[in-house]
């Protein structure tokens, strides 16, 4: 693979619908003092969805940098005291908007769904998700991968707080999961296990690579510390999705700030502490518009600012960029299946 880096920031290029960054600074700190971004572009618009004020609420703005001081429109509001309302996804599926999120009060957290035909207002009253087995489920997004829908989410094995698996689930349509559930991903890796009670996979996002493989990349470790990172599943050329010796996983984090568990090759960020839970800003949130190799690409992460203590009410959205790194082998063992794959990776900016 040839590696090309532009630096990301002021000028935006088309590039097989996607949007390329180049010239001017790198990512930035919003003003936006929050978690869990979930951001896409439809057209010139990008369209942002969060929680807030006992509900959710969307912005639109003419550029990721923008959405921070964007009118924030209340699309929904818990009038049914669901409880806690976590973590909203925004998905284009057949020109209609669908939000996920979570909601609920300690091990009664459900995955529920509201949808539009557009992306600020007009949305129908919340559905809860049927996902298989009905379990504490955070974090589920839905995303098309060879014409079949899925839904992704983190959650637990069981009825109580052991640790924070990956599961994957077939949907027959965007707001019908179908058959079974599937583990992808638990949280054993030494380097993910740095801070837990419980140790956490969580926030899975979709994306694939120019290769046409799928990967899942996900946050590790506990979100309430700056171990907080992002690594990643890359599912095996011509790999079953719900297989999980399919997937091969990072050998460290991608995207954190302690060397310590970074991947080798990997370097911690300078300016941001405990990045995670990232969306990627793709058109209409598709992963079929995922970028080319080549060039940086827009992304938007939470974290905390260097040198403020790390606690969930430090948290705010970055700016930031990422791009393909090929040629990247991830190894394993005592697993069924080979114990390396080699392909594309990714490395993130701040």
């Amino acid at each position: 693979m040839k590696k090309v880096l532009i630096a990301a920031g002021a000028l935006l290029l088309a590039l097989a619908g996607t949007v390329v960054l180049a010239g001017g600074a790198d990512a930035a700190q919003t003003s936006l003092r929050a978690a869990d971004p979930s951001v896409l572009r439809v057209g010139g618009t990008y369209i942002s969805v969060q929680s807030t004020g006992g509900g959710i609420a969307v912005r639109q703005a003419s550029s990721t940098d923008a959405l921070a001081s964007a009118t924030a429109r209340q699309v929904w509001s818990d009038s049914r005291g669901r409880g806690e309302v976590w973590a909203p996804e925004i998905v284009v599926d057949g020109g209609r908007f669908y939000i996920y999120f979570t909601a609920g009060v300690g091990a009664a957290h459900r995955m529920f769904v509201i949808s539009s035909a557009v992306a600020d207002s007009g949305y129908t009253a919340e559905t809860q998700l049927a996902l298989p087995d009905n379990k504490w489920a955070i974090d589920g997004t839905m995303f098309t991968f060879n014409a079949q829908r899925w839904f992704v989410w983190s959650g637990w094995a069981g009825d109580t707080n052991v640790e924070q698996n990956l599961y994957i689930a077939r949907m027959s349509s965007p707001t019908t999961p179908t058959g079974a559930r599937y583990v992808i991903s638990q949280p054993r890796e030494s380097w993910e296990r740095v801070v837990g009670n419980p140790f956490i996979n969580e926030a899975p996002e979709a994306i694939k690579d120019p290769n046409g493989q799928l990967h899942v990349v996900y946050s590790a470790n506990g979100s309430w510390s700056d171990q907080y990172c992002l690594a990643e599943l890359r599912l095996r050329a011509g790999g079953d999705p719900t297989y999980v010796w399919d997937w091969y996983k990072s050998n460290g984090c991608l995207f954190g700030s302690n060397r310590a568990t970074m991947m080798a090759g990997w370097d911690p960020t300078l300016n941001v502490n405990g990045p995670g839970h990232h969306s990627f800003v793709l058109l209409n949130g598709d992963i079929a518009t995922s970028p080319p190799a080549g060039p940086r690409f827009p992304l938007m992460f939470h974290a905390v600012p260097k040198g403020t203590p790390y606690s969930w009410g430090n948290r705010y959205w970055y700016t930031g960029s990422f791009c393909w790194w090929g040629s990247t082998t991830y190894r394993r063992a005592n697993v069924p299946g080979a114990t390396t794959d080699t392909g594309f990776s990714l490395k993130f900016f701040e």
